[in-house]
């Protein structure tokens, strides 16, 4: 039932996934349950091409981008390092269409760090944050802004470029939250030029939970200082001088004690797949689909939350069932009928990747189209 399956902003599959996983895994057993000491030689190394497989993707330098557990941990690491009094009385500027999570560590944050968290609203009956709502709120005072590149819940996709354009002329730090379109779209965290970003492995790249990739500009860097920090946060990690401690000097001082190499590792098959890929044919498959669906709405009735302009979205059309119908059901009924999807609230979130057929859509319409009653 592969065809019918919608969740790329959400876990994420390839064809042969399980077994490369499962071998990938029985590897790291054969090696960590081996009676020697050749582990960390092995280990280390897979971490690391985890590692330079997102670098690749980022199109970012050696030595800038490392692993963190997920987007919240890697947002709360990039915080909590930036110099004494930097947010100190500014603002930290987010969308109310931000990852919820993120939102949650920030009204956390703001008071310990002296800032004042300010989140763009949703216009009256929208759905997502007009891109000149973002821009007129990001005033000057602002310290900090987190952008989301592709919303989780309309897949609505901001331009990107003028927004950072209009922080450098605020002066602000700028992070960008881009893992619902990592994997899909085009990512250079070069141009245009963003200080931080963050991803996790999920969605488009099919990896598994825990493995995020933290990029920190080189620019940057230099004037961060994680509060958590350990022996791999130094250029030489077999340093035991208790007193002399000296962070790396490139993003390894965003590391701290022994990394956790089990989701990198774990992940990396999917990774290695992607980076086989040609991405302008998976790119095209997904955008075929996805006009499908929006053919579907229209024919269905069904409100889409995603711009129909191809610049303005991801890779998700996400639709709004109306009220009769409980979306929980919906998606329980679906399943029954081998079509994987989700919601949330009466949101309907259907993402098509490259498992996902013609045929699977044409399954969903005639599946809803009997739950609508049409």
């Amino acid at each position: 039932m592969d065809g019918a399956y919608f969740l790329y902003h959400s876990i994420g599959m390839y064809p042969g996934k399980a077994d490369d996983l499962a071998a990938a895994m029985t590897d790291f057993a054969q090696c960590w349950g081996r009676a020697d000491d050749e582990q960390w030689a092995t280990v280390l190394p897979l971490r690391q091409r985890f590692i330079e497989r997102w670098q690749d993707i980022l199109n970012a330098c050696q030595g800038s981008v490392t692993t963190c557990e997920n987007v919240t941990t890697g947002f709360h690491a990039v915080l909590s390092s930036l110099p004494e009094g930097h947010l100190k009385g500014r603002k930290l500027l987010v969308g109310a269409d931000c990852f919820p999570s993120n939102h949650f560590l920030l009204q956390r944050l703001a008071e310990p760090l002296g800032l004042t968290l300010k989140t763009v609203p949703f216009r009256q009956g929208a759905a997502h944050v007009e891109d000149e709502d973002f821009l007129a709120a990001w005033t000057p005072d602002v310290g900090l802004a987190l952008l989301t590149w592709v919303s989780s819940t309309t897949s609505h996709r901001i331009n990107l470029p003028a927004m950072v354009a209009h922080g450098r002329r605020m002066g602000s730090l700028i992070g960008v939250d881009i893992t619902q379109g990592a994997g899909l779209l085009r990512v250079d965290v070069t141009a245009p030029e963003v200080d931080f970003a963050l991803s996790t492995s999920l969605k488009w790249m099919c990896g598994t939970p825990g493995a995020g990739a933290l990029y920190v500009s080189p620019r940057l860097i230099p004037h961060c200082r994680p509060h958590l920090q350990g022996w791999f946060s130094q250029s030489n990690p077999f340093n035991w001088d208790i007193t002399g401690f000296q962070p790396a000097p490139d993003i390894r001082r965003f590391d701290n004690g022994t990394p956790g190499c089990m989701a990198a590792i774990a992940s990396r098959p999917a990774m290695d797949w992607h980076a086989g890929q040609d991405h302008a044919v998976l790119l095209a498959h997904n955008r075929e689909l996805t006009e499908r669906l929006f053919a579907m709405a229209e024919t269905l009735g069904l409100d889409s939350l995603t711009p129909r302009a191809e610049g303005k979205r991801g890779g998700s059309v996400m639709l709004r069932l109306p009220d009769r119908l409980a979306a929980a059901e919906v998606v329980a009924i679906l399943r029954r009928d081998g079509i994987t999807t989700d919601h949330r609230g009466q949101t309907l979130r259907l993402s098509p990747g490259n498992l996902t057929t013609t045929e699977g859509v044409v399954r969903l319409t005639e599946a809803l189209s009997r739950l609508l009653g049409t």
